[in-house]
């Protein structure tokens, strides 16, 4: 709008002032042809007289038989054009216009030829119109341009407000609680948010379909499973009963690894105060039970608030993870006033570079680098991502240069929920 304005003033002024020159042409041959004719009436001693008698206020003539023609201008070419267009009898005249003072003045001097072969000249009292582009009132032009960018500005923004609220929303899609796009803005618009909450609403009841769904299955498998341990105590061959054992601990284990991480065991977990020091204690001491070689590193005492049950699951499967692959596991907890670094690191044969990223994606088992007595869907890791990532918090993965493979959790402390100790 501005660009327009600017070009559409420039192009006015310009038409303007060709305009005015137009006319100080069609002015300057009309009083040619009146005083020429009147001076060509009179007598050699009348004519200084009767010059002097037609100069005007705009236009200064004197008429003097020896006096010196002036040489041609090209610039005045155009001008000189249009005064003959407009009085063509003036073309045998030898019109001859030139400026005053080139590049200082626009004021014109002249001459124009009589029939007896004397000259008449002329000259312009106020300068001649010239091509000045009046920054001023393009200025001026442009101001209510800039009035209306604004104006129209708060318009649109007004207008696409709506919009901004759809792109929130779509941006929240497939995390808790769904929220209602208000229905607002010009019709296109509600049409379009009518049917994004539509759609939303769509999403949501096929979630939570899916999400029953889930748990129905998980629990009645279960049952199943649960009489198949029992009977399997009635079996004579210790070793048959040993395979079947594990046979059965592993679908129970796959079937709660689907389940968690479909969000299919309960309604999502509001955050507690919890003690991390003491949860990632709590694990390495069930690692020890176990007879393995697990160590913890940190505080005796650190309160948090998070998920409880999500953030253990979570850990729990680090430690998991790592007691598989390596035969000695350390947890190191570390602190400040940010955030809580909890680190799982293990003696392990780690993981390929150019697997890091893809090794956190549902269902994806790297069992050439890490071997393929693996139980479950592949879902230990993309578990633990989904809990810290609905705390706020991060993980990575590392391969530790003297071997093995530090897993970091990074969580971030919310001090509005609580307090916290060390």
């Amino acid at each position: 709008m501005v660009i327009e304005f600017g070009v559409s003033t420039l192009l006015y002024e310009r038409a303007s002032e060709f305009s005015v020159r137009d006319d100080e042409a069609r002015r300057l041959a009309e009083h040619l042809v009146i005083s020429r004719r009147l001076i060509e009436e009179r007598t050699p001693e009348q004519r200084p007289t009767m010059a002097a008698d037609l100069t005007t206020d705009r236009y200064e003539l004197h008429w003097n038989g020896t006096a010196d023609v002036p040489v041609f201008d090209p610039a005045l070419d155009q001008m000189r054009r249009q005064i003959v267009e407009w009085e063509p009898s003036l073309r045998s005249g030898d019109l001859r216009l030139r400026l005053i003072s080139p590049g200082q003045s626009s004021k014109v001097i002249g001459a124009i030829r009589l029939r007896d072969g004397s000259w008449l000249h002329f000259r312009t009292l106020d300068a001649v119109a010239k091509l000045d582009f009046a920054f001023e009132r393009i200025v001026l032009a442009l101001v209510p341009a800039i009035a209306l960018m604004v104006i129209g500005g708060l318009m649109i923004r007004r207008t696409l407000r709506p919009l901004r609220q759809l792109a929130e929303a779509a941006d929240r899609i497939g995390y808790n609680p769904v929220v209602t796009v208000p229905e607002d803005g010009p019709g296109e618009v509600r049409r379009l948010v009518e049917a994004f909450n539509r759609m939303q609403a769509r999403i949501s009841a096929l979630i939570d379909a899916r999400t029953q769904a889930l748990a129905a299955v998980g629990h009645d498998l279960r049952t199943p499973l649960a009489r198949l341990r029992l009977r399997t105590e009635a079996i004579a061959s210790a070793d048959t009963r040993a395979a079947i054992g594990r046979d059965v601990a592993e679908m129970e284990a796959m079937i709660a690894s689907l389940l968690a991480f479909l969000g299919g065991d309960a309604d999502p977990e509001a955050p507690t105060s919890i003690d991390l020091a003491v949860l990632c204690a709590t694990l390495v001491d069930d690692a020890i039970d176990r007879g393995r070689d697990a160590t913890y590193v940190g505080p005796d005492h650190f309160d948090l608030s998070v998920r409880r049950l999500a953030v253990k699951r979570a850990l729990t499967n680090l430690v998991e993870n790592a007691l598989h692959y390596g035969q000695r596991v350390t947890v190191a907890l570390e602190t400040d006033a940010e955030q809580a670094i909890v680190r799982v690191t293990d003696d392990g044969p780690g993981i390929p570079e150019h697997e890091m990223a893809h090794v956190l994606e549902p269902f994806v088992r790297l069992d050439p680098a890490r071997g393929r007595d693996t139980i479950g869907f592949g879902l230990g890791l993309p578990i633990v991502v989904q809990a810290i990532e609905a705390e706020g918090g991060t993980l990575t993965l590392i391969n530790r240069p003297s071997g093995g493979l530090e897993a970091c959790v990074v969580l971030p402390i919310k001090r509005s929920n609580g307090r916290h100790k060390i």
